[in-house]
């Protein structure tokens, strides 16, 4: 299986990384990236596009795969709704579609979030447009989409980039697991439930934290 992988400088990205680089049944993985990415591996290659709205230059190396696996995203905070759809609707849209021209049979799963609204018309702003963007993806002719809605989630050994709030809750972990049980998860259950969906697919097309975890189990 030879992956496009997006967001590797981020939390969620960077885990779902390692799990990729982790499992045999990944043979390859392209990392695409605004900048460099200190990380080094046989299977792991690097392609720097300094904007994901304007992907046509590199046609050639983004042929030839089977999945993507699109971790890019950015918190809501300091946003305006223009300011964040332009970043979590309209960015992995055209990434997408140029993908879809060069790979018409790939798999592509999205990180999404818990409580995004998929009717687009409710007033939380993030989920309102997060809800956009995963209905508009699942429009798209691909293999299949799928939209994974992570909750709390406990970072994997080896990992970098760790959100403050989440170092408070490795520190927390113990508690946060019997508090918030339902909703945790370790990323690298995402990265293998996102390689099980490219393996032999799931009944749903949105994936809340109860399906990813039941996916990950292969």
């Amino acid at each position: 299986m030879k992956v496009i992988l997006t967001g590797a400088s981020g939390m969620v990205g960077e885990g779902v990384l390692l799990e990729c680089l982790a499992n045999p049944a990944v043979t390859q993985v392209l990392m695409v990236n605004r900048k460099h990415v200190e990380r080094t591996h046989p299977k792991l290659r690097e392609l720097i596009v300094p904007d994901f709205m304007n992907p046509d230059a590199f046609s050639n190396e983004l042929s030839g795969y089977d999945a993507c696996f699109y971790c890019a995203g950015i918190s809501a905070v300091g946003l305006n709704e223009a300011q964040y759809t332009k970043i979590t609707y309209d960015t992995p849209l055209r990434f997408a579609e140029k993908l879809l021209s060069l790979n018409p049979d790939m798999v592509f799963n999205h990180v999404s979030g818990s409580h995004t609204d998929s009717s687009e018309k409710g007033r939380v702003m993030w989920a309102r447009v997060k809800g956009r963007a995963e209905n508009a993806l699942m429009r798209m002719p691909f293999k299949k989409v799928y939209n994974f809605r992570p909750s709390i989630m406990e970072p994997v050994e080896g990992q970098r980039n760790i959100k403050s709030f989440y170092k408070v809750i490795v520190i927390m972990m113990p508690l946060f697991k019997l508090l918030f049980a339902k909703q945790m998860l370790n990323i690298s259950q995402v990265g293998r439930a996102m390689i099980h969906a490219v393996q032999k697919g799931y009944s749903k097309q949105v994936l809340e934290v109860a399906d990813i975890r039941e996916l990950a189990k292969g």
